[in-house]
């Protein structure tokens, strides 16, 4: 069974960070490319970053991010722990949303973890 659990939302501050976790099950986890979307009522559920299959012989992972959070979000992955990451510095109010990873192999959601930025 696909499992895609989220977790590490909560509310800050304009300005703060948060890391985002989404620990994985059920697939191979290693040959996926994993995305990060975000959702909101008025906006609907939007692409915010993604990052590929691992390179390997020193090949840098392709990552691709939304043009609203370039050079403030940073995804990563663990493929030992299964685990996709999303690293976000200087919260803005827009960036309130749902986060929600998926899996680009079995195009799977998680639960999802709510990010509420404000003051």
């Amino acid at each position: 069974q696909v499992r895609l659990v989220e977790s590490g939302g909560g509310l800050v501050p304009p300005g703060g960070s948060l890391r985002l976790s989404c620990v994985t099950s059920g697939f191979d986890f290693g040959v996926s490319a994993m995305n990060w979307y975000r959702q909101t009522p008025t906006k609907g559920r939007a692409l915010v970053a993604a990052i590929g299959v691992t390179g390997t012989n020193d090949v840098p992972t392709n990552t691709l991010y939304a043009d609203s959070v370039k050079g403030r979000f940073t995804i990563s992955r663990d493929d030992s722990k299964k685990t996709l990451y999303l690293e976000m510095n200087n919260l803005k109010v827009e960036d309130t949303a749902m986060y929600y990873c998926n899996s680009a192999l079995t195009a799977s959601y998680g639960q999802g973890t709510q990010v509420t930025v404000s003051s």
